[in-house]
């Protein structure tokens, strides 16, 4: 056991040791519950995305560390010029194969996590619309909203105010009535914030 603790903190293999040591960490803490697996986010570079970038991450740290221990053995006994060139070199090819097979392994395993939540109608609260119908009251209206994607819809809205909204007027929706399947409208004067 002294041999390859020696070898995993010999040069090259000694600069993704301490990374190995922060991933096994990181699983710990997810193991006992305080921290999660989603908590970076997800890495769309490298093709690595549709996956939790802890996941992503993790693995290929785990292949490059592998890969730079069998650079470190290869090395053992040679000049240390060439130690420290083959080194440099072995460690960019062990991290280039780590992210080839992490991208690999990650292709099945897109299919088996879970997708990001579905969207909801909820996601429209707090956002602001622009009436489409000729008006807009108590029992009766459509406005369009734009998604925070870009996307837009045509939902349907009523106002708790005595005056109808006239189409193009715009407002703000903030709150939904799953009963009625509709959303509340408030008017708005954008331009009066803005100043």
């Amino acid at each position: 056991m002294g041999g390859f603790v020696d070898t995993a903190l010999r040069f090259p293999v000694v600069v993704l040791t301490f990374a190995l040591v922060v991933v096994i960490g990181f699983w710990l803490l997810v193991l006992f519950g305080a921290s999660d697996v989603d908590a970076v986010g997800e890495v769309d570079a490298l093709g690595l995305g549709g996956v939790p970038a802890t996941v992503a991450l993790s693995l290929t740290i785990a292949f490059a560390w592998f890969g730079s221990l069998v650079v470190t053995v290869m090395l053992e006994g040679l000049d240390p010029t060439l130690v420290v060139v083959g080194g440099i070199v072995g460690l960019a090819i062990a991290v280039v194969v780590g992210l080839l097979i992490t991208r690999l392994l990650l292709i099945p395993l897109r299919r088996v996590l879970p997708d990001a939540p579905a969207a909801s109608r909820h996601d429209f609260v707090g956002l602001v619309c622009v009436v489409r119908t000729g008006r807009v009251d108590r029992d009766f209206g459509q406005a369009e909203v734009t998604a925070a994607d870009g996307s837009s819809a045509i939902v349907q809205v009523r106002q708790a105010g005595d005056d109808p909204l006239p189409a193009g007027r715009t407002a703000v929706i903030y709150d939904y009535d799953t009963d009625g399947e509709f959303f509340w409208i408030a008017p708005v004067d954008l331009d009066s914030t803005r100043e």
